[in-house]
């Protein structure tokens, strides 16, 4: 948008809004008044006791805070006073991204338990000010604050691309309570090739504790770049100063290609920065569209920022949708907020790492916060990391209906749970699946079987590189026994959920007398499709039954005691973009489960013939070598 333009129009917009000046204001005398109509306990308001774990409240409301249509995009950070800042988006005329925005906080000096009223930090006057990432100097005190800017849109919505974006900085030096003017840091960390987007954050940035970089201020980036017609390249990057925020450099970067087709491995993004306990830096990020498994990808630093020891590597099974997530260091784990949906931003949860973010806690051993929808995040220890902070989108209808600020101790998380029981899998390779909820044995099919209760019982495979199908052409075969007459009953899930995620899945629907399996599939950029095939009966009887479901280059099929029906198949794999679980009994998002028994669960990465799935029917038949993985279900192994 040329210079001239821009003016005019950000004329027109502070004509437009002559009330605009007094949004803080309004803030202040309204916060108290409308305590009492939010769901949860408001800033302002006479706080209920607080539970000795757990409390939260609503920090940034439109309906609390007026003067915005909208508040998104949180960061927190705790300061050397121990004052807690809680930033956020405050977006002027609806919840779009590239609309008039401001960055505003409230200030907490008691641990987040009570919070002042809203101060805007930089007014975006009809442009977009936001992503915070703010960080402290435990030296100086100083709070300093990264954020990007763009050209607003008049009428709202997204960005043009490629974006007009800029890096700038803030400071404060009073606690939080004043700020200086921004000041454009292009100069220094926007290289001529970081053309299309820029983003700072939006997280808290960290400073150094450990090692030969102690002191140094870290912040993460994500970036594209435009070649002209299109967009070429995604950039993950660190942020480094070694003088409090007064110069800056471009550290550690991590590349990834855009094919012509729009297709790339991965695009880490929104990066959240923990130092560990040897002074490695932990780097997380959302991983968006990318053709690799997972929708969380994580790298490290071992020289405090300057580079990364290695490329981004993506997180098939750790559960998330595609979203901003946060980590903190506490003494004995590392925490992770982030919703744990696979396939839609809900259900905030705090799960652990217990070796510095190399594995995480599945979703059964994660902390729920709310079981409303959720989207962006961040974390704080406070109080000297006997408790810990939350600052969360949260809703009962949108994730973007407020922020709220959530306050808890360790003791609130779920403790560290052993080893859970097993079952083996037969596979080359393989190492036993986890037996969850209490699956029990029981007589099946070919010696034993596992019943499923159908709440919580579940069998879930580790991830390992063999288990994938991608576009190859495969058979799953399951025999099951159940005798529902309503809900949905998984038999069989792997890849992703939801509409538009490749995967496979088996499952009976007895209230509509069927048997229906799914594979959707993605090739190269095109968008996901999807085929179904249902049997003619939902053999709910009580008794063993045998499904084969196949893929081939040409069909897909489902057979159930030899009864086969097909459909077209559709072409593109069944294993990418989206996260990756094997679960038998159990959708992956964990809102379906089985009841009754399973045996004999067995898939291969070929379609195998009619003469084949005959001989699996066969008692005492030679096995069909070559599985992907093959769980006889005849017996739990204790956890260990």
């Amino acid at each position: 948008m040329p210079s001239g333009l821009r003016t005019r129009l950000r004329t027109r917009l502070r004509r437009a809004r002559p009330r605009r000046a007094l949004r803080p204001l309004l803030a202040t005398l309204t916060a108290a008044t409308l305590a009492a109509a939010a769901p949860l306990t408001a800033p302002g308001a006479q706080a209920a006791p607080e539970q000795a774990d757990f409390s939260q409240q609503v920090l940034f409301k439109a309906s609390q805070d007026p003067g915005y249509a909208c508040y998104r995009i949180p960061a927190v950070v705790q300061t050397k006073a121990g004052t807690l800042l809680a930033f956020a988006e405050g977006r002027v005329n609806d919840c779009t991204d590239a609309g008039d925005i401001d960055l505003v906080v409230k200030r907490s000096t008691d641990g987040g338990r009570t919070w002042g009223p809203l101060q805007v930090v930089n007014e975006g006057a009809g442009d977009t000010h936001g992503n915070p990432a703010p960080m402290v100097d435990r030296e100086t005190g100083r709070i300093l604050l990264a954020e990007t800017w763009n050209p607003g849109k008049p009428g709202g919505g997204n960005c043009d691309v490629p974006c007009e974006r800029t890096p700038h900085l803030q400071y404060s030096d009073d606690d939080g309570r004043t700020w200086s003017k921004p000041r454009d840091l292009s100069d220094q960390i926007l290289p001529a090739d970081w053309n299309s987007w820029y983003a700072t954050g939006p997280v808290h940035g960290i400073q150094l504790e450990r090692g030969p970089h102690a002191g140094r201020l870290v912040f993460g980036v994500n970036t594209e770049t435009w070649n002209g017609s299109r967009v070429t390249a995604n950039h993950a990057a660190l942020i480094t100063s070694d003088d409090g925020g007064d110069t800056w450099k471009v550290g550690a970067t991590d590349s990834w290609p855009i094919a012509e087709d729009g297709t790339f491995r991965q695009k880490p993004s929104e990066v959240t920065l923990t130092e560990r306990g040897d002074g490695e830096i932990y780097v997380s990020g959302r991983e968006q569209d990318g053709t690799d498994l997972g929708h969380r990808s994580h790298a490290v630093s071992r020289d405090g920022g300057a580079s990364f020891d290695g490329k981004f590597r993506a997180i098939p099974d750790l559960y998330a949708p595609q979203v901003q997530c946060a980590t903190v260091g506490l003494a004995s784990r590392m925490l992770l907020s982030c919703p744990a949906d696979p396939d839609r931003r809900r259900t905030m949860m705090v799960r652990s790492s217990y070796d510095g973010g190399r594995t995480w806690d599945s979703v059964d051993r994660g902390t729920v916060v709310s079981t409303d929808w959720s989207g962006y995040s961040d974390l704080v220890a406070i109080e000297g990391a006997d408790r810990v902070g939350l600052l969360y989108e949260g809703g009962a209808v949108d994730a973007r209906d407020e922020i709220r600020f959530a306050r808890f101790t360790e003791d609130w998380l779920k403790p560290r749970r052993g080893p859970d029981p097993t079952t083996p899998d037969q596979a080359t390779g393989a190492s036993g699946a986890a037996v969850l909820g209490g699956a029990r044995q029981t007589a099946g099919r070919y010696g034993g079987a596992l019943s499923f209760d159908g709440t919580d019982d579940a069998v879930r495979l580790p991830y390992r590189a063999q288990l994938p199908l991608y576009d190859d052409e495969f058979t799953a075969s399951v025999w099951f026994r159940y005798s529902a007459a309503s809900g949905e009953h998984p038999l069989f899930w792997m890849g992703g959920v939801g509409t538009t995620q490749p995967q496979v899945w088996l499952r009976g629907e007895p209230a509509s007398g069927r048997i229906t399996g799914l594979m959707t599939a993605r090739n190269g950029a095109s968008p996901s499709r999807s085929a179904v095939v249902r049997s003619t009966s939902a053999y709910n009887d009580g008794k063993w039954h045998h499904a084969v479901l196949r893929r081939t280059g040409e069909e897909f099929s489902l057979t159930v005691d030899g009864a086969r029906t097909a459909v077209p198949a559709v072409p593109g794999s069944v294993s990418r973009t989206s996260g990756f679980g094997v679960h038998i009994g159990q959708r992956v998002d964990s809102r379906g489960h089985f009841a009754g028994s399973l045996d004999e669960v067995r898939v291969w990465n070929r379609a195998l013939s009619d003469a084949e799935v005959t001989r699996l029917r066969t008692p005492g038949a030679a096995v069909t070598p070559d599985t992907v993985l093959w769980l006889p279900m005849d017996r739990i192994d204790a956890g260990r």
